[in-house]
Protein backbone atom coordinates (compact mmCIF):
# COMPACT_ATOMS: atom_id res chain seq x y z
CA UNK A 1 0.00 0.00 0.00
CA UNK A 2 1.27 3.27 -0.81
CA UNK A 3 1.80 6.15 1.34
CA UNK A 4 -1.20 8.86 0.82
CA UNK A 5 -1.53 12.21 1.15
CA UNK A 6 -4.37 14.69 1.37
CA UNK A 7 -5.36 18.40 0.68
CA UNK A 8 -8.77 19.50 1.14
CA UNK A 9 -9.62 23.80 1.69
CA UNK A 10 -11.72 26.42 -0.54
CA UNK A 11 -10.73 27.82 -3.79
CA UNK A 12 -7.56 29.49 -3.89
CA UNK A 13 -5.62 28.27 -1.33
CA UNK A 14 -3.07 27.20 -3.52
CA UNK A 15 -4.02 23.64 -3.08
CA UNK A 16 -2.89 22.52 -6.53
CA UNK A 17 0.57 24.29 -6.47
CA UNK A 18 1.48 22.76 -2.67
CA UNK A 19 0.25 19.39 -3.87
CA UNK A 20 2.59 19.59 -7.48
CA UNK A 21 5.79 20.77 -5.13
CA UNK A 22 5.31 17.85 -2.66
CA UNK A 23 5.10 15.40 -5.51
CA UNK A 24 8.05 17.05 -7.05
CA UNK A 25 10.23 16.63 -3.88
CA UNK A 26 8.73 13.51 -2.39
CA UNK A 27 8.78 11.56 -5.57
CA UNK A 28 4.98 10.85 -5.22
CA UNK A 29 2.33 11.02 -7.81
CA UNK A 30 0.35 14.07 -8.30
CA UNK A 31 -3.14 12.95 -9.04
CA UNK A 32 -4.40 14.96 -11.62
CA UNK A 33 -8.41 14.46 -11.40
CA UNK A 34 -9.36 16.78 -14.09
CA UNK A 35 -6.83 14.76 -16.37
CA UNK A 36 -8.58 11.78 -15.36
CA UNK A 37 -12.17 12.71 -16.48
CA UNK A 38 -10.78 13.89 -19.56
CA UNK A 39 -8.81 9.57 -19.81
CA UNK A 40 -12.70 8.70 -19.34
CA UNK A 41 -13.91 11.20 -22.05
CA UNK A 42 -11.47 9.74 -24.42
CA UNK A 43 -12.66 5.98 -23.75
CA UNK A 44 -16.31 7.09 -24.57
CA UNK A 45 -15.69 9.20 -27.67
CA UNK A 46 -13.39 6.25 -28.73
CA UNK A 47 -16.03 3.87 -28.33
CA UNK A 48 -18.74 6.62 -30.67
CA UNK A 49 -20.47 7.54 -27.49
CA UNK A 50 -22.25 10.66 -27.81
CA UNK A 51 -22.47 13.12 -24.16
CA UNK A 52 -26.35 12.76 -24.31
CA UNK A 53 -26.43 9.07 -24.44
CA UNK A 54 -26.41 8.75 -20.34
CA UNK A 55 -26.57 5.19 -20.22
CA UNK A 56 -23.85 4.78 -23.08
CA UNK A 57 -21.90 6.46 -20.94
CA UNK A 58 -22.64 4.56 -17.44
CA UNK A 59 -22.33 1.43 -19.53
CA UNK A 60 -18.65 2.28 -20.60
CA UNK A 61 -17.47 3.59 -17.23
CA UNK A 62 -17.30 -0.72 -16.36
CA UNK A 63 -14.70 -1.26 -19.47
CA UNK A 64 -12.02 1.88 -18.61
CA UNK A 65 -8.99 1.97 -16.32
CA UNK A 66 -7.40 5.15 -16.49
CA UNK A 67 -4.10 6.07 -14.38
CA UNK A 68 -1.22 8.25 -14.28
CA UNK A 69 2.42 7.69 -14.17
CA UNK A 70 5.61 10.33 -14.32
CA UNK A 71 8.42 9.26 -16.80
CA UNK A 72 11.35 11.62 -16.83
CA UNK A 73 9.36 14.02 -14.66
CA UNK A 74 6.40 14.56 -17.03
CA UNK A 75 2.76 13.38 -16.31
CA UNK A 76 1.59 10.47 -18.47
CA UNK A 77 -1.88 9.19 -19.02
CA UNK A 78 -2.84 6.11 -19.75
CA UNK A 79 -6.33 4.92 -20.79
CA UNK A 80 -6.65 0.62 -20.95
CA UNK A 81 -2.76 0.22 -20.87
CA UNK A 82 -2.43 3.27 -23.89
CA UNK A 83 -1.01 6.77 -23.58
CA UNK A 84 -3.47 9.27 -24.42
CA UNK A 85 -1.49 12.01 -22.79
CA UNK A 86 -1.15 13.94 -26.47
CA UNK A 87 -4.97 13.77 -26.96
CA UNK A 88 -5.91 15.36 -23.21
CA UNK A 89 -6.29 18.82 -24.35
CA UNK A 90 -8.26 17.88 -27.66
CA UNK A 91 -11.42 20.24 -27.72
CA UNK A 92 -13.89 17.27 -28.47
CA UNK A 93 -12.12 15.76 -25.40
CA UNK A 94 -12.61 18.90 -23.24
CA UNK A 95 -16.10 19.22 -24.20
CA UNK A 96 -17.04 15.52 -23.30
CA UNK A 97 -15.49 15.77 -19.99
CA UNK A 98 -17.54 18.49 -19.13
CA UNK A 99 -21.00 17.25 -20.48
CA UNK A 100 -20.17 13.56 -18.62
CA UNK A 101 -18.57 14.69 -15.39
CA UNK A 102 -21.79 15.76 -13.54
CA UNK A 103 -23.46 11.55 -14.16
CA UNK A 104 -22.82 9.94 -10.75
CA UNK A 105 -21.89 6.89 -11.98
CA UNK A 106 -18.86 8.61 -13.75
CA UNK A 107 -17.90 10.23 -10.76
CA UNK A 108 -17.94 6.92 -8.73
CA UNK A 109 -16.02 5.29 -11.40
CA UNK A 110 -13.48 7.85 -10.99
CA UNK A 111 -13.71 7.72 -7.10
CA UNK A 112 -12.50 4.35 -7.84
CA UNK A 113 -9.90 4.21 -9.92
CA UNK A 114 -8.82 7.40 -7.45
CA UNK A 115 -8.73 4.76 -4.66
CA UNK A 116 -6.96 2.34 -6.30
CA UNK A 117 -4.46 4.51 -7.79
CA UNK A 118 -3.75 5.24 -4.12
CA UNK A 119 -3.63 1.63 -3.08
CA UNK A 120 -0.76 0.85 -5.88
CA UNK A 121 1.38 4.15 -5.54
CA UNK A 122 2.13 6.92 -3.27
CA UNK A 123 0.41 9.60 -4.10
CA UNK A 124 -0.98 13.12 -3.34
CA UNK A 125 -4.80 14.14 -3.90
CA UNK A 126 -5.84 18.07 -3.96
CA UNK A 127 -9.79 19.19 -3.32
CA UNK A 128 -12.48 19.45 -1.42
CA UNK A 129 -13.21 16.06 0.08
CA UNK A 130 -10.33 14.30 -0.80
CA UNK A 131 -9.51 13.56 3.13
CA UNK A 132 -13.25 13.03 3.82
CA UNK A 133 -14.50 10.95 1.31
CA UNK A 134 -12.09 10.07 -1.34
CA UNK A 135 -8.99 8.95 1.28
CA UNK A 136 -10.46 8.64 4.97
CA UNK A 137 -7.34 6.60 5.43
CA UNK A 138 -4.61 9.03 4.07
CA UNK A 139 -1.33 8.89 6.17
CA UNK A 140 -1.49 12.61 5.86
CA UNK A 141 -4.22 15.00 5.48
CA UNK A 142 -3.94 18.86 5.26
CA UNK A 143 -6.85 21.57 5.39
CA UNK A 144 -4.70 24.39 3.39
CA UNK A 145 -6.89 27.72 3.82
CA UNK A 146 -5.88 31.59 3.40
CA UNK A 147 -7.83 34.72 4.32
CA UNK A 148 -10.82 35.23 1.55
CA UNK A 149 -8.92 38.83 0.70
CA UNK A 150 -5.68 36.94 0.53
CA UNK A 151 -6.61 34.45 -2.28
CA UNK A 152 -8.76 37.12 -4.07
CA UNK A 153 -5.56 39.30 -4.27
CA UNK A 154 -3.91 35.80 -5.64
CA UNK A 155 -6.12 35.72 -8.03
CA UNK A 156 -6.78 39.14 -8.64
CA UNK A 157 -2.57 39.35 -9.33
CA UNK A 158 -3.21 35.67 -11.93
CA UNK A 159 -5.45 37.68 -13.80
CA UNK A 160 -3.89 41.22 -14.29
CA UNK A 161 -0.36 39.34 -15.23
CA UNK A 162 -2.49 38.24 -17.91
CA UNK A 163 -3.98 41.65 -18.66
CA UNK A 164 -7.30 40.67 -17.86
CA UNK A 165 -9.12 43.44 -16.35
CA UNK A 166 -10.85 42.30 -13.24
CA UNK A 167 -12.34 44.12 -9.66
CA UNK A 168 -10.55 43.16 -6.29
CA UNK A 169 -14.34 43.43 -4.44
CA UNK A 170 -16.02 41.22 -7.31
CA UNK A 171 -13.54 38.96 -6.82
CA UNK A 172 -13.33 38.80 -2.70
CA UNK A 173 -17.30 38.47 -3.67
CA UNK A 174 -17.44 35.37 -6.00
CA UNK A 175 -14.64 33.54 -3.53
CA UNK A 176 -17.50 34.35 -0.65
CA UNK A 177 -20.03 33.09 -2.24
CA UNK A 178 -17.82 29.95 -3.66
CA UNK A 179 -16.85 29.24 0.06
CA UNK A 180 -20.56 29.24 0.86
CA UNK A 181 -21.57 26.77 -1.65
CA UNK A 182 -18.98 24.36 -0.97
CA UNK A 183 -19.71 24.09 2.53
CA UNK A 184 -23.60 23.94 2.27
CA UNK A 185 -23.80 21.66 -0.43
CA UNK A 186 -25.46 17.93 0.01
CA UNK A 187 -22.94 16.09 -1.48
CA UNK A 188 -19.14 15.64 -0.33
CA UNK A 189 -19.21 19.30 1.56
CA UNK A 190 -16.14 21.20 1.85
CA UNK A 191 -15.29 20.44 5.67
CA UNK A 192 -11.72 20.32 7.46
CA UNK A 193 -11.51 16.65 8.28
CA UNK A 194 -11.11 15.53 12.59
CA UNK A 195 -7.55 14.55 12.14
CA UNK A 196 -6.55 17.23 9.44
CA UNK A 197 -3.63 19.39 10.18
CA UNK A 198 -4.77 23.42 9.62
CA UNK A 199 -2.57 25.62 7.30
CA UNK A 200 -3.35 29.12 7.01
CA UNK A 201 -1.14 30.15 3.69
CA UNK A 202 -2.14 33.99 4.17
CA UNK A 203 1.60 35.10 5.13
CA UNK A 204 3.45 32.07 4.29
CA UNK A 205 5.23 31.52 0.82
CA UNK A 206 4.26 28.08 -1.44
CA UNK A 207 7.66 27.04 -0.49
CA UNK A 208 7.02 27.42 3.50
CA UNK A 209 3.63 25.67 2.76
CA UNK A 210 5.04 23.33 1.03
CA UNK A 211 7.90 22.56 3.29
CA UNK A 212 4.87 22.67 6.46
CA UNK A 213 3.53 19.44 4.05
CA UNK A 214 6.62 17.70 3.61
CA UNK A 215 7.67 18.01 7.37
CA UNK A 216 4.11 16.03 8.67
CA UNK A 217 5.23 13.13 5.96
CA UNK A 218 6.54 10.01 8.29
Amino acid sequence: MGINIAIDGPAGAGKSTIAKLVASKKGYIYVDTGAMYRGLAIHFLDKGIRAEETEKIIEACQSAKVTIRYEDGVQQVYLNGRNITSRLRDEEVGNMASKSSPVPEVRAKLLELQQGLAREQDVIMDGRDIGTCVLPDADVKVYLTASVETRAKRRFDELTEKGIPCDLKEIEKDIAERDERDMTRETAPLKQAEDAVLIDSSHMTADEVAAAVTALIP
